[in-house]
């Protein structure tokens, strides 16, 4: 079976890795000159099933509107991208009541943890290099208000089998000694050892290594301008101006994906959600963070990835927009003089990596995978922030549905058809 597979990002790659141990003749096409470098480039380089909530939680409405305009607003909607998210947005909007909400949130916990399963069995005994590290995910909490309403939600994690630790300030400083400047400022944390981190851009590309020496073909600078069909399905995707002909096409293309799908009649709701991260050295630091932490107040995740340190913390409705709005990046430098006071006095801003990438967000904050209304057309997109937690599992869910191997995981809940009522 020829399979196209339209994107060399965490999706399309770990697709293509499942679908090439099967036995299927895979093609990547990729419009970049390397893989893995737009959406899974510099991502918050946490997988964490603990994490896994959409963003659209009850209240979110509110908190958008409290924040327009603002620019050190963790969620920041631009006046010039509604027109064209218009119907998204109130879907969107509509998954935070609280019945629809919690019903994705099982959705994406389940899909999580059985992702990071998959990360273990079938990808870290391959011995890829990148900069993993197993000391799970630290939440801090600066008001005990915070503190009990992330216990409340941490306890639904029961339901999932993901573990946890409640702990007091001095224990949140004796786990990770790079927060004890910051003791006295908050009221406890939340351990989830289970989490996992780690670079997506060396993942990227060692699995596409991987997959060239296993005969996976991956064409580099081949932006595909559509996937033609014939008799009512695929037959090939055009790259180039060449037609490469297929048996399926797998659309994984984050959010230009949404553009492929719809030139054959295909409506899928992913909108691009700019996040931005910076990259900081940490060589020099007197106590080098090592446990990943997410500050709940601020809504800031920071990442040890080696010698670096990954801040994330902004979500954006712009549109396609890639540029780096300077006030943005200046709020990820003050994130890090909140969490590691100590350590931002020897960040040098000219060593500093700064980055935005789209993230591709469904409206219910639920991954789309599987097959489409047209014949041999599949999809794997619309992951959000999770992309690099779901990555592992999605693909192999994708694999299965093309291949037509049974899933241990119901389709029906990350089915694009689920957005047809």
């Amino acid at each position: 079976m020829r399979i196209a597979v339209v994107g060399a990002g965490l999706l399309g790659l770990t697709s293509a890795h499942f679908l090439r141990l099967r036995g299927a003749e895979v093609t990547i096409f990729e419009r970049g000159s390397e893989v893995g470098r737009e959406t899974s480039f510099a991502n918050g380089g946490m997988l964490h099933a603990s994490q896994a909530s959409p963003w659209n939680e009850p209240g979110v409405a509110w908190q958008a509107l409290r924040m327009l305009g603002r620019e050190d607003a963790a969620l920041l909607i631009r006046p010039r991208a509604l027109p064209h998210m218009l119907a998204w947005t109130w879907r969107f909007f509509r998954a935070s009541q609280p019945r629809r909400f919690f019903a994705n949130l099982d959705k994406n916990a389940r899909l999580a943890g059985y992702s990071l399963k998959i990360l273990n069995e079938h990808f870290t005994q391959r011995g890829f290099a990148f900069e993993r590290a197993d000391r799970g995910t630290l939440k801090i909490y600066r008001t005990s208000a915070e503190l009990q309403a992330g216990v409340r939600t941490a306890e639904r994690c029961r339901a999932w089998n993901i573990g946890y630790d409640v702990l007091d300030a001095a224990r949140v400083a004796a786990l990770e000694p790079a927060l004890a400047p910051i003791e006295a400022h908050i009221a406890g944390g939340i351990h989830f050892p289970g989490d996992v981190s780690g670079d997506a851009h060396l993942f990227c590309r060692a699995l596409a290594a991987d997959l060239i020496a296993r005969g996976v073909e991956l064409r580099l600078n081949a932006d595909v301008s559509r996937v033609t069909v014939s008799g009512g399905r695929v037959d090939g995707v055009m790259a180039r101006g060449e037609l490469h002909r297929a048996d399926a096409v797998l659309l994984a293309a984050a959010s230009h994906t949404a553009a492929l799908a719809a030139r054959v009649g295909v409506r899928v709701p992913v909108k691009p959600i700019k996040g931005y991260s910076i990259t900081v050295p940490i060589d020099n630091w007197s106590c080098v963070p090592r446990v990943p932490v997410i500050d709940e107040h601020y809504h800031a995740a920071v990442c040890p990835l080696g010698n670096r340190l990954r801040i994330a913390g902004t979500a954006e409705f712009a549109g396609f927009d890639l540029a780096l709005t300077p006030s943005r990046i200046a709020n990820l430098h003050a994130l890090v003089e909140r969490i590691y006071p100590r350590g931002a006095r020897h960040i040098e801003r000219g060593l500093v990596t700064e980055w935005a990438g789209l993230r591709p967000m469904s409206p219910d904050g639920v991954g789309i995978m599987g097959r489409t209304g047209v014949v041999g057309l599949f999809l794997n997109t619309g992951h959000g922030h999770l992309g690099w937690t779901m990555a592992p599992g999605a693909g192999k869910l994708v694999a299965d549905d093309i291949l037509g191997e049974s899933a241990e995981l119901n389709r029906a809940d990350y089915a694009l058809a689920r957005f047809a009522n």
